[in-house]
C-alpha cells in the first residue's frame, strides 16, 4: 500500500478537488483501471436502460455468468463509488464482473445521476428507483426476484444502505446489502476522519469537495438518505457485508454503522482489511487485500443466496 501511494505521489496528478466535475471525472476514469485485475471475461455483458421516476432513463450494464437462457440466477444491484460526483458504470467494470464470476449471480450496474449537475436526493432516487424496477423485472432478465441483494462501494455503500432500508419499508425482501467503506455519517468528524485526513489517497479536502457538489445546504447533511446513521430505525434491514480498510477516513463510520445495525438484531458480518486505504478493493493488481476482499464479498453473496432457496 505503502508503494501505491509512493507512485501516486510520484505522478503528480492534480486532486480531484483541484479540477471541475467533469475534469475529475475523466482524471478518476483514466485512472480507474491502472491497479486492477485484468477484465474477467463473461458470456453475457448487456447494456440496459434503467427508468427513474422522473421518466430519465439511466444507463445499466448486466453482467451473467451464465450465457441466456439460463435457470434463474441471483441478482445484485451494484452502485459506483465517487462521492456522487465521479464514477461510473466503466470504472467499476471490473469489479462488476469479479463479483459476478465468483459469487455466480447476476449484476446489474447503474449510472446513477451525478452531482453537482443533479443534487441530493437524486443519486439516492435514482438507486431506489432502480431497484424497484429490478424486483419488478428481475425475471425477465433471467434473474430470481426472491433472491435480490443491493451493494456499493463508498458514496455507493452509502445508496446502498439507504436502498435497503427502503426496501424494508416497501416489503422487498432483500438477501443482503454488501456495503463496501460505505459513507454513513453526517458530518466528517469521527477520529478516522483526523487521523486519515492526509495521504491515505481519500483526503479531507477531496471530501468535503465531493459532499460540497453533492448536498444543496447544510441541512442535507442531517437527513439520513445522506447519513444512514441518522435513520431512525434499522430493524429488519437485510443482512449486511460490511467491507472496511484500516487506513481509511470512512473506517470509523463503518464501524458506527455495523454495530448500529447489530444493535437492531440485524445480522452483519464485518471485515476489517488492514493496512490498505479507501479504494483499496479496485487495486487487485498491487494489493493482494483486494483478491481476499473480492473473495470475501463473493462468498458473502453466495451464502446469502443460499439461504433464500
Amino acid at each position: 500500500m505503502r508503494d501505491v501511494i509512493r507512485r501516486m505521489e510520484r505522478a503528480a496528478r492534480p486532486p480531484s478537488h483541484s479540477l471541475s466535475p467533469d475534469a475529475a471525472r475523466a482524471a478518476y476514469a483514466a485512472g480507474a483501471g491502472v491497479l486492477e485485475i485484468a477484465k474477467p471475461a463473461l458470456p453475457r455483458v448487456e447494456d440496459l436502460r434503467v427508468p427513474a421516476r422522473d421518466g430519465q432513463p439511466l444507463p445499466a450494464r448486466l453482467y451473467s455468468p451464465a450465457p441466456a437462457p439460463h435457470a434463474p440466477l441471483p441478482v445484485l444491484l451494484y452502485l459506483h463509488g465517487g462521492g456522487f460526483t465521479i464514477g461510473s458504470i466503466e470504472t467499476h467494470d471490473v469489479l462488476c464482473r469479479e463479483l459476478a464470476r465468483q459469487a455466480g449471480c447476476m449484476v446489474l450496474s447503474l449510472d446513477y445521476r451525478l452531482a453537482p449537475e443533479h443534487r441530493f436526493p437524486t443519486a439516492s432516487n435514482d438507486a431506489w428507483d432502480a431497484l424497484q424496477w429490478l424486483a419488478q423485472n428481475a425475471a425477465a432478465l433471467g434473474a430470481d426476484p426472491a433472491r435480490l441483494a443491493v451493494g456499493g462501494d463508498s458514496a455507493g455503500g452509502t445508496l446502498a444502505a439507504v436502498n435497503a432500508i427502503l426496501a424494508r419499508d416497501a416489503g422487498i425482501e432483500l438477501a443482503l446489502q454488501l456495503l463496501i467503506y460505505p459513507g454513513t455519517t453526517a458530518h466528517q468528524d469521527t477520529d478516522s476522519h483526523r487521523r486519515f485526513a492526509h495521504g491515505m489517497v481519500l483526503e479531507e479536502a477531496g471530501i468535503t469537495w465531493f459532499f460540497d457538489q453533492y448536498v444543496r445546504s447544510p441541512a442535507d447533511r442531517d437527513d439520513w438518505r445522506f447519513a444512514p446513521l441518522n435513520a431512525p430505525d434499522l430493524e429488519g434491514v437485510a443482512p449486511a457485508f460490511v467491507c472496511l480498510a484500516e487506513c481509511d477516513p470512512l473506517v470509523d463510520e463503518g464501524v458506527a454503522y455495523a454495530d448500529r445495525l447489530r444493535a437492531a438484531g440485524v445480522a452483519v458480518d464485518l471485515e476489517i482489511y488492514r493496512g490498505v486505504t479507501h479504494e483499496f478493493i479496485k487495486m487487485g493488481r498491487a494489493i493482494p487485500e483486494a483478491l481476499q476482499a473480492h473473495a470475501d464479498c463473493a462468498r458473502a453473496l453466495r451464502l446469502a443466496f443460499s439461504t433464500e432457496n
